[in-house]
């Protein structure tokens, strides 16, 4: 789905531009509510900034520069009239990579939207290549990939009542697609579409954007516009302090305040919405007994995974797994289901994300025959508890 994150005061363009644009459509007053909302969305590459033009040029590109520098990966357009020849340099230097007018026709914002999709497979596959080539490429064993073959072909000719069965209760109910694809990184940072049994209706980013615009104005009062808690300006100290940034595509902060954050955080969702409208009444049933994670059986076939490994990650998490201290999950195949998935921590069987991510390379270094077919029975013997792992 495409996010857009209006910036700006006009009520009339807010209107026409939430109406004609796809995806969710956000309006705020200020870059500092801005980034709040961004700080919310994990798909930047999905994300592009609609900023209003003002009459105060200098602020305008300073606004921009820094929304440029936070979030790299956001395509910036500049929302204006028309834009004059001795401004255009200054915006261009500030970040912004292209115009649109404030009355734009649906025809324009679908052509900016196919240019958008094109652009975020563009920046996957270089993100791909470019750490694809950080590591010694892994290399499936042959008794693993034997393995993989006739079990996951012996599945599917069992399962193929139910898989039918299934396809044709998504099709009667909701018109569209059966099999749904995101895209995942895999073993060697290697990105591939990822097949899952369609859950939800085939118009659930217009549903979603529909249930947004009902709250819109009262996000917009709600969130604070407090200065952000990064500040690229305040970047400065000793060498030995500086030394201890972590810098990424996002954010610059200290080590320690990283780790603070980290281990506060929750998962965050850009929305979440309980009894979700969006998702069937099929759809709830094969989510709720994995049904629906079925057609990664084909993906096996292909040999996009293995039937144990480490999960396949969304973009946005394999992002910031790039440091060498997790670079050695990615060195091990990606998995239907792995060892995190059946390990217990506690009696609720809960475990943080740093645990998940030190079982993920403990798999890559020592995955073998017997580590596999033990984590496949406690695989079957979770199907009957109550957690859900």
């Amino acid at each position: 789905m495409l996010y857009y994150i209006y910036i700006g005061n006009n009520r009339a363009i807010i209107d026409h531009l939430s109406k004609v644009t796809g995806g969710m459509f956000m309006a705020v007053s200020s870059c500092n509510k801005a980034v709040k909302i961004i700080d919310g969305i994990r798909e930047r590459y999905n994300t592009s900034i609609l900023y209003e033009q003002t009459d105060d040029v200098e602020k305008d590109c300073k606004n921009i520069d820094f929304l440029h520098k936070r979030f790299p990966r956001v395509y910036m357009i500049l929302v204006t009239e028309s834009l004059q020849s001795q401004h255009r340099k200054s915006y261009l230097q500030a970040g912004i990579n292209n115009t649109l007018p404030p009355k734009a026709d649906e025809g324009a914002i679908r052509q900016m939207d196919r240019f958008l999709n094109v652009r975020k497979a563009s920046k996957l596959e270089e993100f791909s290549h470019s750490h694809r080539k950080m590591l010694n490429t892994f290399h499936l064993p042959l008794w693993k990939r034997t393995f993989d073959v006739l079990f996951a072909t012996a599945s599917l000719l069992i399962l193929s009542p139910l898989l039918i069965a299934t396809a044709i209760a998504i099709r009667l109910e909701s018109k569209g697609k059966i099999i749904y694809k995101s895209q995942r990184v895999g073993s060697n940072y290697r990105i591939f579409d990822f097949l899952k049994f369609r859950s939800m209706y085939t118009n659930a980013d217009k549903r979603l954007k529909e249930l947004n615009a009902l709250n819109q104005y009262k996000m917009e009062e709600e969130i604070s516009d407090e200065q952000p808690e990064i500040r690229f300006d305040d970047l400065v100290g000793t060498e030995e302090e500086e030394a201890t940034l972590l810098i990424s595509d996002d954010f610059v902060i200290t080590e320690e305040d990283f780790q603070k954050q980290k281990s506060q955080e929750k998962q965050n969702t850009f929305v979440k919405i309980e009894n979700d409208p969006r998702v069937t009444r099929v759809g709830r049933f094969i989510r709720k007994y994995s049904i629906d994670e079925l057609p990664q059986l084909l993906n096996v076939l292909k040999g996009d995974m293995s039937i144990v490994g480490n999960r396949p990650l969304p973009l946005y998490e394999a992002e910031l797994l790039t440091s060498d201290t997790y670079i050695e999950r990615f060195m091990a195949p990606a998995g239907l289901t792995g060892l995190w998935q059946v390990e217990k921590r506690g009696g609720a069987g809960k475990m943080s994300a740093e645990e998940r991510k030190q079982l993920d390379i403990k798999y890559a270094e020592r995955f073998s025959f017997w580590l596999d077919m033990k984590i496949l029975l406690r695989t079957f013997t979770a199907f009957v508890q109550k957690e859900n792992v």
